[in-house]
């Protein structure tokens, strides 16, 4: 097809770098995107109708355009410390970034509404600057001389850490105990890939795109990777619609990323009314971004079709927990939606998820550079919620949970389960007279005499948590280690495993 152009003036893209990583990346992406959008102006100016695909590229464009829009005045405060001519040159740089940014915003806007048609459009773009002044200016920048009190925080390190940065859930105790996500009582749904054969597409996901299970050199277990792509969704095979009330949890693991890495770069995790590969019309979503050169926050949007009524970016600085591990948790209570990055809350909207049609979970991957950037799903863990343990315990007299969780094979609680052992404090804060027996249970991994062991030393784990973060008196609590020898599930399976690996709470 020949090439067609808006009746705008093109702008050029600098023909050099200015030697500052984060704001040639900056400009790079800025006209990248741009590219795209004047490519589908002179489509609109020609009388060319869009299809679908360039539709969803375009609203694909549009959520890029904001991230980048968002993040120019953290990439102005990264030149301080240059030189005057670097500063000069970047300066005039970001600003060429910021104009093409402008017009890529609006003309997206005007293509997805149908309002760009061929007449004479209003001159955006001013000439642009010789390239040479450019390389040559000796123009100073505004207070040269003053350095900015605002400055992007760089992360320690580009290279994937092997563990978390708390490698023990007895370092740094204090850090959870105001931790208040509490998993779903009801196991819905769990893939660690164990049953999966390495190289294969795991067999309970679906996709229009491509993927793998791995194993990795520096994290245990299997993992699923992703691939990246426009309109390349994963999705978990679940049987039927999600409830009312529900949690979902994963690991992550990356690899490849730096300050290379771009600003799109993020992994949707969208709730639809639909199982299609596409948007439905009701959905929302969450984005946890990759992106290392500034910190480009948690996109969250939703949609009923004709109404937009979220759309913004939740200032967060992911780029260190991204690179070590991280474990995501996501509770939804109704129209209420939180989410978690290890033991910190990013987001909590009252109305988020505001149709019940909206039951549905795909991941989808935006982004990565093909070949260097890796991610990596593992352990997820959909529950049914909508009984408060605590109310349980008190009706009841006992409460049996799968929601603590320990590294494999040890007794060693991971920081994401404290917010059960949390609500089993308040209980016996409130009631000075309960003592309470805990007990562990396994699934049949390992030998019958190991899982004795080793379910004892998860109810001690317990206790001790109890004591020593939430001031329980030891002699109120007591405890009991039964391995396998009572399952509520099939062991063949990763769902019956992961039900009968539980702790029991249990009054004396």
């Amino acid at each position: 097809m020949q090439s067609v152009y808006s009746q705008t003036k093109q702008l050029k893209r600098p023909k050099s770098t200015v030697g500052l990583t984060n704001v040639d990346n900056f400009v790079r992406e800025s006209f990248d995107i741009y590219d795209k959008v004047y490519k589908y102006d002179g489509y609109a100016q020609a009388g060319t109708p869009l299809d679908d695909d360039d539709i969803d590229t375009l609203e694909e464009a549009l959520e890029d355009l904001d991230v980048l829009s968002a993040s120019a005045p953290d990439i102005l405060s990264d030149i301080d410390g240059a030189s005057v001519l670097k500063q000069g040159k970047a300066t005039l740089q970001i600003n060429k970034a910021k104009k093409a940014l402008k017009y890529s915003i609006k003309t997206a806007k005007e293509l997805l509404l149908g309002q760009r048609k061929g007449e004479e459009q209003e001159q955006e773009q001013e000439e642009e600057t010789n390239t040479n002044s450019e390389n040559n200016t000796t123009k100073q920048p505004q207070n040269q001389n003053t350095k900015s009190t605002t400055t992007s925080i760089k992360p320690e390190s580009t290279t994937t850490s092997t563990k978390p940065e708390s490698t023990n859930a007895s370092d740094n105790l204090e850090i959870y105990s105001k931790f208040d996500f509490v998993p779903g009582d009801e196991l819905i749904y769990f893939d660690d890939f164990s049953q999966d054969f390495i190289g294969d597409f795991p067999s309970k996901w679906n996709t229009n795109g491509s993927g793998e299970v791995v194993k990795l050199s520096k994290a245990n277990g299997k993992w699923f990777e992703f691939k990246s792509g426009y309109g390349i969704y994963f999705m978990p095979l679940i049987d039927n619609k999600l409830p009312e009330e529900y949690t979902i949890e994963f690991d992550l693991f990356t690899e490849g990323l730096s300050n290379n890495t771009s600003s799109t770069a993020k992994l949707n995790i969208i709730f639809d009314d639909n199982q299609g590969f596409s948007y439905g019309n009701n959905y929302a979503k969450a984005a946890i971004p990759f992106g290392q050169y500034s910190a480009f926050g948690i996109d969250v949007d939703n949609n009923n079709g004709s109404n937009q009524r979220i759309n913004v970016t939740v200032t967060a600085d992911l780029r260190n927990k991204v690179l070590n591990n991280p474990h995501i948790s996501i509770a939804v209570n109704k129209k209420r939606f939180r989410l978690w990055v290890n033991q910190t809350k990013y987001i909590d909207i009252p109305q988020l998820i505001y149709n019940t049609n909206i039951a549905f979970l795909k991941f989808e991957l935006r982004g990565t550079a093909e070949g260097e950037e890796h991610i990596f799903i593992s352990n997820l863990k959909i529950a049914e919620g909508g009984i408060d343990l605590r109310r349980q315990l008190m009706a009841e007299g006992k409460v049996s949970t799968n929601g603590i969780l320990f590294d494999s094979g040890l007794a060693t609680i991971k920081p994401q389960s404290f917010g059960i052992i949390r609500q089993i404090s308040q209980v016996l804060n409130q009631d000075q007279n309960i003592k309470l027996n805990i007990i562990g249970h396994t699934d049949t991994d390992g030998s019958n005499d190991s899982n004795l062991k080793l379910s004892k030393a998860r109810a001690e784990a317990v206790k001790n948590a109890l004591v020593n973060v939430y001031k329980i008196s030891e002699n109120r609590l007591s405890t009991q280690g039964k391995g396998e020898t009572e399952p509520v599930a099939d062991n063949n399976t990763a769902n019956g495993k992961a039900k009968n690996r539980r702790v029991e709470f249990v009054k004396i």
